[in-house]
Order: structure tokens, then C-alpha cells, then sequence
């Protein structure tokens, strides 16, 4: 604060504006709030010192009268310009609030106080160089000439009771407004909640329904366990029964070998039959015995089997119980998800408070680029006045050099080496060279067609690709990257679309109507345009001539 104080009172010391170092006079109260005003609020500024200089008139810019008027507020000063240049007035705008009609009522004030006001500006004669300012009316907004021009173009009449009850007519429609928004509001979160709560009633049924199936499903698993190890257990008892009737019947045998073997030494009759039924016996106790080891057999692939089934159970209960974690897992996270949604979605229909800091910040940044766009427009209206002007007097200059020619014409006869040349004329003869350089097939039907379509674009007066540029001081057109002549260069090669760039400059310099081609002055042996005076020369020379030959 004591650093700003120090700016003003140093900036309002050194300020060359008469009354400029006077404390800003509070505003009196308003008599009538009828009284028409131009709102947004502006100022008006006029005698503002300007001089003669580079054949126009200059003053200073509208950032240094907004710097002399910064005890004001002022959100902007802007210059009044016209083709002459600067008119030694400024318009100081002041926004739309009230804050910035009491900043401008306290500006007409001030001017007013020291004696520079509307009615001193009107009364005296010789004004001197002391600036003069006031609040803007309905008279200077009726009014002739250029201030009434921008304020009517840039604000309305309003009154302060007209700006009162529209303020409270836009209050009482934001208060409606936002109170109907806070109902919706309020309807659609009671319509979440009642979402959400049916949701989690929903998915805490989901889960018990869930639960229960697992434990009937576990039950389910352990009954098929039980049933599977009690026939295990049948298959094992019932290969050891067997294994015991095959061990009693090999103990039968033997025992019947045994009685064989003492009958068979009473007679050698007796001992053939008996070594015939031992041999009968032996191949059925082989018999047994590879039934023994078959049912052995058995009874290991029967283990084996049961031992892999065994395996597979477990293998296939290990990989439920993964999935019946996975499915646990997913399920939790599904609701989580959906909890989290719908909290989310509580949230972001929460009342929150504003950025005030951002919005400010971009308030401003949006105030310095509208007033900088503003710059740039009265750069470009006072560009487009010179070359309008610019523009006359090329008419003028032509139309004698037109003259001058129809003299010429009149004048010359055989050959010469200063003559008529039609600017911004296609030639055929070097298109057809162009194209034969290209191997072009049909070269010469090819440039025909080529010369006359692009005779017939250049003769567009709704084709205009330029751009005007300022080249050291000067303004000159230039041919923008457009999308035909791109074309044409990528399709017909470099030398073709320089020759119809050329034929393009030549017409627009010569701004001859309806973009047709138009004659011009030439030294064909020093390929350039003939100046007035080698014109007129020449046009002597030749008079002088055909007069000796008379």
C-alpha cells in the first residue's frame, strides 16, 4: 500500500495534464435518477494534445491517458482515430457497475472542479491545451459527429432507476432460478440415496444368497468324498477275499499232490493216471497262479486308480477353491465399486465453493486481451483507410498512363522497343513450352486448357488470394498458400504455377476492374515498365518522326 501511495503521488507530480495533481472530488449526490446516461459508464475526453507528424496527426496512445486517469479507475482510454489520424479525443470507459459509475461521476467531477468541464469546454473560446472531461449524456450520445459515433456503436441510454429494477428484476430471476436448481438438486440426491440404499440392500442380499450356496455346496463336496472313500474301501476288501480263496485253493492242491504222490508208488498203472493228473493239477495251480498274479495286478491298477481319482479330487477341489476366491474377490470389488459410484455421484451434486481466485485472475487476463483486440482494430481501421487512399490515387496516375497509351497506339508503328503489354495475361505459346518440358501427353491441348482455365480463375472477383503485408515501411500483397495453386504446382510442376503467380500479382497491382487483363506501358529489351517521362520522350520522338515523313 505504501509503495502504490508513493507511485500516485510521484505519478500525479510529474503529470503534465492540468488538475491531474488535484485529489479526485467525491461525487455529489444524484438530483435525478431519470437523467439518461451512456452505459456501460463512459467519459468523455476531449483537447487531447496531438501534432503533425509523418503526414498525419499523433497523440498519445490510450495505456498513458489510462495511466494520467488511474486515480479514476478506468478500465480502458481509448483514442478516437480516423484517416487523419488522431482526433484529440478518448472515450475512458468505466464499466457497468455502480463502482464504476461513482469512478466516473468522480472523473466529471474533477474536470468539472478545476474548471475544465463540458460547460467551460462549450463557453470558451480558446480552450489552450489543458484537457477537458465529462460524464457522457443522452446529448453527447445523440449528437453529430465521431464521439457520438462510438457511443452509440459501444453502449445504450440508460437511467440509474432503469438499472436499478433491472438489477432487481435479474436478482429476483437468479434467486428463482437457483432455488429451482437447489430443488432438483434435492430430488435427484434423495433419488440417489434411494438408489444407493436399494443397491446395498440388493448386493448384502446378493452376498447371504451367495454364502449359503457355498455351504450347500461344501456339504454337497464332503458327502461325495465320504461316498468315494467308503467304495475304496469295498473295492479293497473284496480283492483281499479273494486273495485268501486263491491261497485256501493252492493249499488244497497241494495237500491232494501230496496223497498222489503216496498212491502213486502202489502201482505203476495208478502212477501213469497219477502223473497224468498231476500234470492236469500243475497246469491249473499255473493257472491259479497267473490268476494270482493277474488279480495282483488288479489290485495295484485298482489302488493306482484310486490313489489318481484321490489326486484329481484334490487337484479339483484346490482349483474350486481358487475360483470360489477369485469369484469372493471380484464380487467384494464389484461392490466396492458400485459404493464408491454412488458416493461419487452424491458428492458431485454437493454444493462446493467457487474458485474466486482463478476467476478473478482470468477476468483479468480476458480484460488485457479484449483491450489489446481492441488496439489491433483501430490499427487495422486506420491501415484499411490508406490503402483505400492509396488506392484513389493509383486510379488517378492510371488513368493518365491510360491516356498516354491511346496516344501511343495512335503513334506507333513496325517494331519498337517500348509498347503495350497485357498485365496479368496468360501465355499460351509458354504453357505449351512448359508442358512439353513435363513430357505431358498432348501437350498443346493441355496447355490450351490450362491457359483458359486459369484466364477464367484470375478473372474471378471472388478468388482473391492475398495477403497485404508492411515490408520496410511499405505495404505490398502477397499470394497466401492456397489450396488451387498448391495444387497446380503439385500436379503441373514449378514453372506453370510461376507463370500464373505472376499473371496473379501482376493484376492485383494493377487493380484493373473485374480482374481482367489490362495494358500497360513496357520496354520490351529491358523487360520493365516505362516510366511518364521515357513515355512521353518516346511519344515526342515518334510525333516528330511521322511529321518529317508528311
Amino acid at each position: 500500500h505504501r509503495a502504490l501511495f508513493k507511485y500516485l503521488k510521484n505519478g500525479l507530480a510529474k503529470s503534465p495534464e492540468p488538475g491531474s495533481h488535484a485529489t479526485p472530488v467525491e461525487p455529489q449526490p444524484l438530483q435525478n435518477r431519470d437523467e439518461k446516461f451512456v452505459w456501460p459508464w463512459m467519459g468523455v475526453l476531449v483537447n487531447v494534445p496531438t501534432e503533425w507528424k509523418d503526414g498525419r496527426q499523433i497523440g498519445e496512445s490510450g495505456n498513458r491517458l489510462k495511466e494520467q486517469l488511474s486515480h479514476f479507475c478506468p478500465l480502458r482510454v481509448i483514442p478516437l482515430w480516423t484517416f487523419r489520424g488522431h482526433t484529440g479525443n478518448a472515450i475512458v470507459e468505466f464499466g457497468k457497475d455502480w463502482n464504476g459509475f461513482r469512478n466516473a461521476r468522480t472523473f466529471e467531477g474533477h474536470f468539472a472542479a478545476g474548471g475544465f468541464g463540458k460547460k467551460d469546454w462549450i463557453g470558451k473560446k480558446n480552450q489552450g491545451s489543458e484537457l477537458y472531461g465529462w460524464l457522457a449524456r443522452a446529448e453527447d450520445y445523440n449528437s453529430p459527429g465521431i464521439i457520438a459515433d462510438h457511443l452509440r456503436k459501444n453502449g445504450d441510454l440508460k437511467s440509474v432507476n432503469d438499472l436499478t429494477k433491472e438489477g432487481e428484476r435479474k436478482t429476483d430471476r437468479l434467486v428463482a432460478n437457483l432455488a429451482n436448481q437447489i430443488e432438483v438438486k434435492n430430488r435427484y440426491l434423495q433419488e440417489l440415496e434411494c438408489k444407493y440404499s436399494e443397491t446395498t440392500a440388493s448386493l448384502e442380499k446378493m452376498m447371504g444368497q451367495r454364502e449359503q450356496l457355498l455351504q450347500s455346496y461344501n456339504e454337497e463336496i464332503s458327502k461325495m468324498q465320504q461316498l468315494a472313500r467308503r467304495h475304496s474301501q469295498k473295492i479293497i476288501d473284496e480283492n483281499q477275499k479273494l486273495r485268501s480263496d486263491l491261497e485256501a485253493k493252492m493249499n488244497d492242491l497241494d495237500v491232494r499232490s501230496k496223497q498222489l504222490d503216496e498212491i502213486a508208488a502202489k502201482s505203476d498203472y495208478d502212477r501213469r493216471s497219477l502223473e497224468q493228473e498231476k500234470q492236469k493239477n500243475a497246469i491249473k495251480s499255473s493257472h491259479l497262479k497267473l490268476a494270482t498274479l493277474e488279480q495282483q495286478k488288479a489290485d495295484e491298477n485298482v489302488l493306482k486308480l484310486v490313489e489318481e481319482q484321490k489326486r484329481e479330487k484334490h487337484a479339483a477341489l484346490k482349483k474350486i477353491l481358487m475360483l470360489e476366491q477369485q469369484l469372493d474377490a471380484k464380487q467384494k470389488l464389484e461392490l466396492e465399486i458400485q459404493q464408491l459410484k454412488g458416493k461419487l455421484k452424491v458428492m458431485e451434486h454437493m454444493p462446493g465453493d467457487e474458485d474466486s481466485a482463478s476467476k478473478n485472475k482470468i477476468n483479468e487476463l480476458s480484460e488485457a486481451l479484449q483491450e489489446k483486440i481492441d488496439e489491433l482494430d483501430g490499427m487495422e481501421s486506420l491501415n484499411q483507410t490508406l490503402v483505400i487512399k492509396e488506392s484513389k490515387s493509383n486510379i488517378e496516375l492510371q488513368e493518365a498512363r491510360k491516356e498516354l497509351e491511346n496516344g501511343l497506339l495512335d503513334l506507333s508503328g513496325g517494331q519498337t522497343h517500348i509498347g503495350i503489354k497485357r498485365m496479368g495475361e496468360l501465355d499460351l505459346k509458354a504453357f505449351s513450352k512448359a508442358c512439353q518440358k513435363e513430357r505431358t501427353e498432348n501437350a498443346e491441348v493441355t496447355a490450351a486448357f490450362l491457359c483458359s482455365k486459369w484466364e477464367a480463375e484470375i478473372k474471378n472477383p471472388d478468388w482473391h488470394p492475398f495477403r497485404v503485408v508492411t515490408v520496410d515501411g511499405k505495404e505490398m500483397a502477397i499470394i497466401e498458400d492456397d489450396a488451387k495453386l498448391r495444387a497446380l504446382k503439385e500436379e503441373h510442376g514449378e514453372e506453370i504455377y510461376a507463370m500464373v503467380t505472376k499473371a496473379l500479382l501482376e493484376t492485383n497491382e494493377y487493380k484493373s476492374k473485374g480482374s481482367y487483363p489490362v495494358g500497360e506501358l513496357w520496354n520490351f529489351k529491358e523487360n520493365r515498365k516505362v516510366t511518364l517521362k521515357e513515355a512521353v520522350q518516346f511519344v515526342l520522338r515518334q510525333w516528330r518522326t511521322n511529321r518529317r515523313k508528311r
